[in-house]
Formats: C-alpha cells, structure tokens, sequence
C-alpha cells in the first residue's frame, strides 16, 4: 500500500512543534467526553473526543517515533482500521472545538482531528457526500453549482425588490464594480433557495451608504474542503476570493454568515497558500457592529417584538473569537432578547458543522446530537433563533421541525433589515 506510505509521509509533514506537543500531551483523563453534545446524546465510547483523538495519536504512532521521525519498522495499515477513521472523524465530530477548551492540559483536538481527516482525504476516503460537494464548488465556483446565468438573473430580480423596499428606483446592487470599499461574499443557498437573506444585507448596505460589490464569478463564502482535510482544494478557494479582491481591487473582504467560511478564509487560507493579504478580512457580523457603533444605520427595536434568542455559531465564536458584537447588535434591534445557557464560547454546537450537512450517511446522528441545542432552544421560551450562520440555519430549521420546537430560524442581517428605522 504505497498510497498509504505517501499519505503518512504527507501527514508527516503537516506536523509542526504543536501538533507533536499535542500527540504527546494526552493524559487520558477522559474529561472532554462531557464536553462532546455526541458523546451526552449517545453515551457511546467511540463518540468521546478521547477516543477520536487516540485514533489519531495511534495513526501518528504507528508510522512515527517521539519527536516524529519515520519508523521503518512500522506495518501496514489496514482497511478495518480505515473505515474506523473514517465513521469516528467524519461521522462522529463537527470540528466544533468544545472538547478544547474544557481540555486540562490545552490540546487543540478539533487540528488534530483535521490531520487525521487530510490523511483519509489524501487516500480518496473522504465520504462521497462531502467530497462531491467540494468538487462542485471547486468545478462551478460555488458549492450549490449555479450558473452564471441564474446568478445574474437573481440579483437583477433581487435588484428590483430593493428599490421597492426603500422606495428608491437608483437603488442597486452592485457586481464586479472596482474599487469599492466591501467586496461581499455569501452563502450560494442564499441565491438558491433564501433570497431574501441577501435582499436584507443589500438593504442594510444601502442604509449604510456603503460602497460595496459583489462578484459576477467568485461569491460563495463557504470551503467545504476544510471540513474534508484536502488543503489543496480548500487552499483554491480562498484563493479565487483573495484574487477577485486584488482584481476588483476592494478594500475588504466581508464574509457573509458563514461560520466556517470565517474561519476558513479569514484563519486558514492564509496559512494553506503561504501568503500574506493586503486587505481586511472581517465578517459581516463586525461590519454590522461597525455600523450601529459609527450610526450609520438606525434601528427601532419596536419593530421586532417577540421574544429573541442567539445560536452561537462554533466557528465564529469559540474559534474565531466574534463573541459580544453579534450582542450588541441583536440587543439593539429587539425588545426581548434572552440568552441560552450556556453560551458565548461555552455554547453547544447546533450539529451542522463539520460537513455534517452534506453527509446524508450520518443524518441520524446528526439530529439526533442536536437535542442538546434543541433543548437549549425550547428552555428560552423564545419565539425566533438567530444564527449569523447559514449552516446553523440549516440545522436548526430541521431541527425545529423534528422537535417540534415552533420557533422562526433567522439571520442577524434579517433581524437588523426588519429593525432599520427608515425616518
């Protein structure tokens, strides 16, 4: 199986001072597996971030001596323990963090996990799910594969709707205009299946006074090759956004509510392609802040009167470190806001991160580990959930329905368009 030689060899190279820390510093306490809204659903060992983790600690040490240098003694990988890897790494983790922060001796488990996923990537035993939703987006330019075509038709039609919200028929939005301030990205289920979400930031931008675009070619805020482990093809497509930056020669790059699109192109993609970028990179979240901080947009909180309460989404909070702005925000545009508990970085993840969507294979288990945050939801008493990301929506929208939790599912640009004080 020389493939597999090639692939530890890779591996091997991803290792850097951290990650062989990491390997090395697991007490096997077993502490994180209460942490882990899996492992509190099922019950099941193999769910426990601990053990996840040991799978990938073994791989490593099965190929590798201490200080990480090749062991040629080592066997042959075989296929039992392939498909291991595969049903714990991608079926049973969403890369949410939680287990970290509540780890005693600091190990940032979800990279871990990730390397283990990039050596199955490097084998081609990436679930066929995931792996095809990464090669739409790498082959059409955005995940949900829509044409050009379509994509110009919705925002010309989306174009009209603008004018008639604010009564203004010079009202536009902008595509491939150059030198704008905000080049603006999104979720392609926006345009697909939830106009309307991109209708309320373009509302919100034209409040603003803002100076923004959007791309004609290059949009799509989410990078399912990080939930699959292929560097290569997540490294493309934060790159086609750094380009069509430099190209349209925009000052910011906003990302849409994508937790993992944050992360991914704002963290990562810098690190995956070896570059330094010459503009901002911020989420539409802080552009928002932004926006009631400076007043430049008002908001009249009588507008929203239910009873509000705020998903945390994993990748913009407890791994990317947007905490209070998504508050600030949300507490000036509603008259009832009330918290989950817990919260912040303590948060739960909804279950829809780590590519889980895309997996129909583990669909089970994946509503079924969000119970914890169906349950969290229903103790609010709220009547709307905002997430300020499209793949928590997603999740939270099935999960209000197999739970019966009666609740409407939103995003903080929707919340903020409903709340804009037009006098």
């Amino acid at each position: 199986m020389s493939e597999v030689k090639e692939a530890i060899e890779k591996l091997r190279d991803k290792m850097d001072n951290f990650a062989l820390a990491y390997i090395n510093s697991c007490v096997r306490c077993g502490l994180c597996a209460k942490t882990c809204h899996y492992f509190l659903v099922d019950g099941d060992f193999r769910s426990s971030p601990a053990y996840k983790l040991n799978l990938v600690i073994s791989l490593f040490k099965k190929f590798f001596n201490f200080s990480g240098n090749y062991n040629k003694r080592s066997k042959e990988i075989d296929s039992k323990i392939l498909d291991e890897l595969i049903d714990s790494l991608f079926g049973r983790c969403t890369l949410c963090g939680r287990c970290s922060i509540n780890c005693t001796v600091g190990i940032n488990i979800p990279y871990l996990i990730r390397l283990g996923r990039t050596f199955l990537a490097d084998l081609s035993l990436v679930p066929s799910e995931l792996q095809a939703t990464v090669n739409l987006a790498v082959e059409k330019g955005n995940n949900m594969g829509i044409e050009k075509k379509e994509w110009l038709e919705t925002l010309e039609w989306l174009e009209e709707e603008l004018r008639g919200e604010v009564n203004d028929p010079c009202a536009c939005i902008p595509i491939d205009e150059k030198g704008a301030r905000i080049l603006y990205t999104v979720n392609p289920r926006e345009p697909k299946f939830f106009p309307l979400s991109l209708l309320a930031s373009a509302k919100i931008f034209y409040f603003a006074k803002e100076s923004w675009t959007l791309s004609s070619e290059f949009y799509d805020v989410t990078n399912y090759g990080y939930f699959s482990g292929d560097d290569i093809s997540a490294g493309l497509l934060s790159e086609r956004l750094y380009e069509t930056m430099e190209k349209l020669n925009a000052k910011i790059l906003v990302l849409g509510e994508c937790g993992h699109g944050f992360n991914a192109h704002r963290w990562e993609g810098p690190e995956w392609l070896k570059r330094r970028n010459r503009f901002e990179i911020k989420s539409m979240v802080e552009i928002l802040f932004e926006y009631l901080r400076e007043g430049r947009i008002k908001l009249n909180p009588s507008l929203n009167k239910k009873i509000y309460t705020l998903h945390d989404p994993c990748n913009l909070v407890r791994m990317g470190g947007i905490i209070e702005e998504q508050r600030y925000v949300l507490k000036r545009a509603v008259e009832n806001f009330v918290e989950m508990t817990p919260n912040r970085e303590k948060n739960y993840c909804c279950g829809g991160g780590g590519g889980q969507l895309s997996m129909t294979r583990y669909a089970e288990r994946r509503i079924n580990a969000g119970k914890i945050k169906a349950e969290q939801i229903r103790k609010t008493g709220a009547n709307v959930v905002v997430a300020p990301c499209h793949n928590c929506i997603d999740q939270l929208n099935e999960l209000n329905k197999i739970y019966k939790l009666g609740v409407e599912v939103k995003t903080l640009s929707e919340v903020i368009s409903d709340a804009l004080d037009f006098s």
